[in-house]
């Protein structure tokens, strides 16, 4: 089951409150102003910026 779009177009990055994308895998939330990507977990975004993972 995918990430319903509706969601994904509320979703905000927690830390700098910018626009997220889903990832090409579909395996995360992207922001790209911070670099951060947010994993998707039995799919339910983990939207902590303690569990980001970086980009760089």
């Amino acid at each position: 089951m995918a990430i319903n779009k509706e969601l994904l177009n509320i979703l905000a990055c927690p830390k700098c409150k910018g626009n997220v994308h889903l990832s090409e895998k579909e395996d995360g939330i992207i922001c790209d102003n911070c670099k951060l990507m947010y994993p998707i977990k039995d799919d339910i975004p983990i939207m902590l910026i303690d569990e980001a993972i970086p980009l760089e």
